[in-house]
């Protein structure tokens, strides 16, 4: 006899259907799983077997075969055991057949109990799309599939609630769908941050159009500090941000059942000593590395000349394409990578280079080695320099006066809105994606504004890229002062972030 359960699986953070085959037929006992099943897939035999004999249940001494389907697909994780069992007992008799509308995800204990599988919400979403109306699940991802909100979501502690509840012995209710809330992120607060206002400001300008910023300055000068408080001023994130961020924490194994969510923009700050494998994604098993956790939020690299060329380099290609491609002997994996870089950065080994007090031990030499560490290709890829210099002695003695980041974050998200509306046939969100048709069609230059990046052009030696991110930049700051079109003024302050000297324009 054959009983088919369905289920789901995970490719990258995206779910799919997978439909459990079972097989009882005659032979010597034995238990086989087939449909390109890893380790720990295989191992779900001795899970099963175990969970139905502890569970009061007959385990049938036959031969038998299960084949997840589709076959050309690699299955990885623990999600297929409750599947596997309930495919078994049916074919056995033990139990009627599950209805066609219902899905059954969720790894065993030895005793029954259910465990948490990664990429519940990936899957609920999946479910919904494949017409399954009533899905099974571990009690501990029940919240986080809710807010898939397309699929009756049942929370299950036991497989024996499970079976009890097919039976029509005693039901299972299904879990309550959540509210989705507007969070924005804690943190430092910019009022806390003494002084460095053209710093602030240029970090309200990167919030505003999510521009990618290199700070540049001494030891004790706020970068740090600084870099921490973006998240503060930034938009909440849509119901369409939070579900994909949230897909894409829950696959990588960083949600449970008392943060099922990720409400506020992610946050990611790396040590330098971060592997390429760790930063975009990888293993034998590909899971999504620091770049697409950061998706839809920020990923902050501290002392930038410190992590490895390697790493660097690999940041590259997401930063324009805004994702990651993975390959591995087990298969080939795109995970979304759309993040505001922000780096912080000493200007030369020692990090005294220029300061008044020369205390610099750095040879000229010793700085250009310093500096090129990070490539120019990287370099262009960053929309704003900003240097973040030393405070002097008032600045640090003043009681801070500034600014609130909640009063800043109001104007970016007024500028946002803005550009959201702009863009909304066109699918970008903000000024920083936004193509070369796009920047043709809304940050057309004057005839005075010409005239200044034309002389930018030259004096610093720009690239095409610099030349269009320039653009972008001069946008947001046009739309954070009202302005329907970019005047010289917003050109001049764009051109600004971007006069440090890299020795690569």
């Amino acid at each position: 006899m054959i009983a088919k359960i369905r289920s789901l699986g995970i490719t990258g953070i995206r779910g799919y259907e997978v439909e459990v085959e079972c097989s009882l037929s005659a032979g010597l006992p034995s238990f086989d799983v087939v449909g390109l099943p890893d380790a720990a897939v295989k191992e779900a035999r001795d899970r099963v077997r175990a969970a139905i004999k502890n569970c009061g249940g007959r385990f049938p001494v036959s031969r038998v075969t299960v084949n997840l389907a589709p076959a050309d697909l690699k299955k990885s994780g623990t999600v297929y055991d409750v599947p596997i069992l309930l495919g078994i007992l049916a074919a056995a008799g033990e139990i009627a057949a599950p209805p066609s509308s219902a899905a059954f995800i969720g790894e065993l204990s030895l005793s029954g109990e259910m465990r948490e599988v990664r990429g519940a919400l990936s899957m609920a979403v999946a479910a919904g799309r494949a017409g399954v109306k009533e899905l099974f699940l571990p009690a501990g991802n029940a919240a986080e599939a809710c807010y898939a909100g397309t699929v009756a979501v049942y929370p299950v502690r036991h497989v024996s609630e499970l079976l009890d509840h097919l039976a029509g012995r005693v039901r299972i209710e299904p879990a309550a769908a959540p509210v989705m809330e507007r969070v924005h992120s804690a943190g430092p607060d910019f009022a806390d941050v003494k002084g460095q206002e053209n710093v602030k400001r240029a970090l309200e300008v990167a919030a505003a159009g999510g521009h990618n910023i290199l700070m540049v300055g001494p030891p004790g000068s706020g970068k740090s500090m600084l870099s921490k408080c973006l998240p503060g001023i930034l938009p909440a994130m849509s119901r369409a941000e939070t579900l994909e961020s949230t897909e894409i924490h829950s696959v990588a194994g960083l949600t449970e059942a008392k943060n099922p969510i990720l409400f506020a923009r992610p946050f990611r700050s790396p040590h330098h000593t971060i592997s390429p494998v760790a930063m975009t994604g990888g293993t034998s098993s590909p899971r999504p590395g620091e770049i697409s956790l950061a998706h839809n939020g920020v990923l902050f690299l501290d002392e930038l000349p410190e992590f490895h060329a390697d790493v660097l380099e690999t940041l590259r290609q997401p930063l324009e394409d805004g994702e990651v491609t993975i390959t591995r002997a087990a298969g080939s994996v795109t995970y979304p990578a759309k993040f505001m870089l922000v780096a912080a950065m000493n200007p030369c080994k020692c990090g005294w280079y220029g300061h008044p007090s020369g205390r610099c031990t750095c040879s000229e030499n010793a700085v250009r080695r310093y500096l090129s560490r990070i490539s120019g290709p990287l370099l262009n890829r960053i929309d704003m320099f900003i240097e973040v210099p030393a405070l002097d002695y008032d600045e640090i003695a003043r009681r801070p006066d500034a600014e609130t980041s909640e009063s800043v974050r109001e104007r970016v998200e007024r500028a946002r809105r803005v550009q959201r509306a702009r863009y909304e046939k066109d699918g970008v969100d903000c000024n920083a994606h936004i193509g070369p048709r796009l920047i043709g069609e809304y940050c057309a230059l004057d005839e005075a504004s010409q005239a200044l990046m034309r002389a930018a052009f030259d004096r610093l030696g720009l690239t095409a890229r610099s030349y269009d991110r320039i653009l972008r930049v001069a946008r947001t700051i046009a739309d954070l002062d009202g302005a329907e079109s970019i005047a010289a003024k917003h050109v001049a302050e764009a051109i600004q972030y971007r006069t440090y000297d890299f020795g690569v324009n």
